[in-house]
C-alpha cells in the first residue's frame, strides 16, 4: 500500500488546513486508516483513526477540532483540522494496517503502511 499526502502548510492560530493522503488501493479494503503527528524533539503521536465501516475515535487533544473522514470512490484519507493552535505544529503522516482490530485506534504499532509525511506548522 502506497500512502501519499498533502495539504500541509503554514497558518496562524485559529486557522484551518485540510491534509490529504492518496492512498494506492481501496480504502475500503483496509481495515483501519490513521493519523499520526510528531514534532521535532518528541515522540510520535496518533492523532485520529478510522476504521472501513467510517468508525472514528480521537485523541483527547484534538476531540472537536480535527475530523478523520474517507472517500471510498477516490481512495482518499483526510484530515480536516479546525481551531488550530501552535502546539499542533508537526509532521504529519497517514498510516494503514494489515491487521484487523475490534476498534480502530491510532495506536503507533499497529500500523504498517506510512506516508512520507506532510508538515504543519501554526503560528502564534
Amino acid at each position: 500500500v502506497r500512502l501519499v499526502e498533502s495539504g500541509g502548510g503554514s497558518v496562524q492560530a485559529g486557522g484551518s488546513l485540510r491534509l490529504s493522503c492518496a492512498v494506492s488501493r481501496s480504502t475500503y479494503s483496509i481495515y483501519c486508516m490513521a493519523w499520526f503527528r510528531q514534532a521535532p524533539g518528541k515522540e510520535r503521536e496518533g492523532v485520529a483513526a478510522i476504521g472501513y465501516d467510517g468508525s472514528t475515535s480521537y485523541a483527547d487533544s484534538v476531540k472537536g477540532r480535527f475530523t478523520i473522514s474517507k472517500d471510498d470512490a477516490d481512495n482518499t484519507l483526510y484530515l480536516q483540522m479546525n481551531s488550530l493552535k501552535p502546539e499542533d505544529t508537526a509532521m504529519y503522516y497517514c498510516a494503514a494496517s494489515s491487521l484487523t482490530f475490534p476498534r480502530c485506534r491510532a495506536n503507533d504499532n499497529w500500523y504498517n503502511y506510512w506516508g512520507q509525511g506532510t508538515q504543519v506548522t501554526v503560528s502564534s
